[in-house]
């Protein structure tokens, strides 16, 4: 992970800095000496004297202008409803948390002269492409109002970007997995849960679906990298290698060493075949290519989950 920082970041604003992503940033920037501000609806769990903790909604005027102040080097705003199925049943609220909370940090940065802002967005931005391979270029045409949300925020960072001379870079992230998620239902702490409980998963249809998933580690330097970048546009953040949830299953057996059953289940509406994602790119636009392969990835994270969690489980 990036150990030094430009001489021009010092302050800098991780909203969802409580958040699975956000602890691990939070810690990375520290490293790198920047002062950092976190707003998240969460307590803060860390005592830093370099760290200020706003708890609090962002949807609250106050608590935005409380973190966002003239001197701010930069904004990562990670803070969004990231569920697929909540943005199907309260499309309103996930517009109102996701695009108009982004507009009014949008605004703040303006007003205060934030030269930089960095937003967690998603593939889903292009919807499903089938077994295609997902670059950048791809148009936009997101199939749910999550999808359709994270797509209006990187048009209004765009805007920004264009009127105001903001450097405004949306990373497109995949599947992240990685210490620290155990709270998680996602596929990986399923999987790592069953491994120690000795019990087994139920999979969607045949399991042959692929799809990214890329290492904490990763995903925390590529922000960094996009940080220092001075990249204005997208940058897909990902392994750069798809496997089957089968195939993914087969690995954490071999990282575990426990047997973890399969039972197939029919597959609900709208499950994607595949995310299958070119990362080249984001390595001559950000610097970023992954360091972390699969089963690396697997064993620090069933690593974290004895540790953590086999008294929970007993």
């Amino acid at each position: 992970m990036a150990s030094s920082i430009t001489p021009d970041v010092c302050n800098v604003v991780v909203t969802g800095g409580s958040g699975f992503i956000g602890r691990a940033l939070v810690a990375a920037f520290r490293q790198r000496g920047a002062r950092v501000t976190v707003v998240d609806r969460q307590p803060g769990t860390v005592e830093d004297e370099g760290v200020t903790h706003i708890q609090g909604d962002l949807a609250d005027p106050a608590i935005r202008e409380r973190a966002i102040l003239p001197g701010t080097d930069g904004i990562v705003h990670l803070a969004a409803i990231t569920s697929v199925l909540k943005s199907r049943e309260m499309p309103a609220k996930t517009y109102s948390e996701n695009v108009a909370i982004t507009h009014e940090l949008l605004e703040l940065a303006r007003m205060h002269g934030v030269p930089k802002f960095i937003l967690a967005s998603t593939n889903a931005v292009v919807g499903d492409v089938g077994t295609s391979t997902i670059t950048e270029d791809l148009a936009l045409a997101p199939l749910t109002p999550y999808g359709a949300t994270k797509a209006a925020c990187e048009m209004l960072m765009s805007g920004y970007a264009g009127a105001y001379g903001m450097t405004t870079c949306a990373l497109r992230f995949t599947n992240v997995y990685g210490p620290g998620m155990s709270h998680k239902d996602s596929f990986v702490p399923r999987l790592m849960r069953a491994a120690l409980t000795e019990s087994g998963v139920k999979v969607y249809g045949t399991g042959e679906q692929r799809r990214d998933l890329v290492f904490l580690d990763d995903v925390v330097r590529g922000i960094l990298l996009a940080f220092d970048s001075g990249h204005v546009g997208r940058a897909i953040v990902g392994a750069g290698r798809s496997v089957s949830v089968l195939d993914l299953i087969e690995t954490v057996r071999e990282v575990t060493g426990c047997p973890i059953p399969v039972e197939h289940v029919p597959a609900p509406g709208g499950e994607m075949p595949a995310v299958v994602v070119d990362i080249s790119r984001s390595a001559d636009t950000i610097g970023y290519t992954p360091a972390y392969d699969l089963k690396a990835g697997l064993a620090a994270t069933w690593q974290y989950f004895l540790d953590h969690d086999r008294q929970k489980v007993r």
